[in-house]
């Protein structure tokens, strides 16, 4: 987005960026930003309130004041990341034949389509396969677990970055309609994916296997968050 600023600002249209990345803000150094030191995914701030919401666009908008640049600005508070895992029972699907990652994905389908349901139609889930090819996907994961070269394994639309963005869209979206109480925090349904669901273990297992395979970096690293 610092990088964009300048282009719109030289098209003649004046722009301010909610800078995210203090670093990046200072080497790219975009006309007019207010970086505020918030967890990544939460450029307001607070969830669901308002009030603190207002305060930061207000504080943002005010940077047109300033004709010259860079201006950077920082926001006065500070909000601590909280990737504490959500807590989220999976309804039980009990099948002796099938793995414990089959039994989450098929323990979560009421959940998802209620989330679909909910927001009428849209979901995150699409970009190489479909709620119905999710067990499968995740048996082609256990395969190189197991064994199977990664690069004879069949992954689905053979695009690792687009396939874990799907399976992991299928069960956070899954959670947000099994969690009571306020909303979690920022990074707390990718902890939980990661940290407490077997599929979230199969899918690091499967990076970890392409890595030691010598698999191309793009492949496995980006199966998970980088300081995974």
């Amino acid at each position: 987005m610092c990088a964009l600023a300048h282009v719109i600002e030289k098209a003649g249209i004046a722009t301010v960026t909610l800078a995210s990345t203090l670093s990046v803000a200072e080497r790219m150094k975009p006309p007019r930003a207010l970086w505020a030191d918030f967890p990544l995914g939460r450029p307001l701030g607070h969830p669901q309130d308002a009030a603190f919401q207002h305060d930061v666009l207000r504080r943002a908008f005010a940077l047109l004041d300033e004709s010259v640049g860079p201006v950077l600005v920082h926001h006065p508070d500070v909000i601590e990341s909280d990737e504490t895992p959500l807590s989220c029972t999976i309804p039980p699907a009990y099948d002796a034949d099938a793995s414990p990652a089959v039994q989450e994905i098929r323990g979560l389908r009421k959940a998802y389509e209620r989330s679909v349901d909910a927001r009428h139609g849209v979901t995150g889930v699409g970009r190489s396969i479909g709620p119905d090819d999710i067990e499968h996907a995740v048996g082609v994961l256990q395969s190189i677990v197991d064994g199977t070269p990664w690069n004879e394994a069949g992954i689905p639309g053979g695009n690792t970055i687009s396939l874990i963005h799907d399976i992991r869209s299928y069960f956070e979206e899954s959670a947000m309609q099994l969690v009571d109480g306020p909303p979690p925090a920022g990074r707390a349904a990718e902890a939980w994916f990661f940290e407490e669901t077997e599929t979230g273990k199969v899918v690091m297992a499967a990076r970890r296997a392409i890595k030691d395979a010598d698999g191309p970096f793009p492949v496995w690293f980006y199966m998970a968050p980088g300081h995974r």
